[in-house]
């Protein structure tokens, strides 16, 4: 398992205002999707989402997103070490992802950018 980076998560009220704003800051290129009633922006290292409260209190346990390269690795790499894998790995619109509960208990969620055609 190769860590590659991390994304910090941010839950916004108005996304079309945030996602201006940090790509003015970053200079990057949202990229907007749409996953389980939430509307996402990634922005650099910033993922925004908005959305219904209910689903947003479920994303705000999340500590933050790191980003491997390769979600089944990782899977078995935080098994390996005392992590318990509490979803995925899922296809997401940009990779695939899974999350798990470190021993500490903290959340994370790690993604990789392959899809099923890589």
């Amino acid at each position: 398992m190769e860590i590659l980076g991390t994304t910090l998560r941010i839950c916004v009220d108005d996304l079309d205002t945030a996602t201006d704003f940090y790509a003015k800051l970053t200079g990057a290129t949202p990229q907007r999707f749409d996953r389980g009633g939430v509307s996402a922006a990634a922005v650099g290292c910033f993922l925004l989402m908005s959305g219904p409260e209910r689903e947003l209190e479920v994303l705000r346990k999340v500590t933050a997103t790191i980003a491997v390269d390769d979600v089944d690795r990782t899977y078995a790499t935080l098994s390996e070490v005392g992590a318990k894998v509490v979803a995925g790995p899922v296809a997401t619109p940009i990779g695939r992802n899974l999350l798990a509960v470190h021993p500490d208990g903290s959340i994370f969620e790690y993604a990789d950018r392959r899809t099923t055609a890589d």
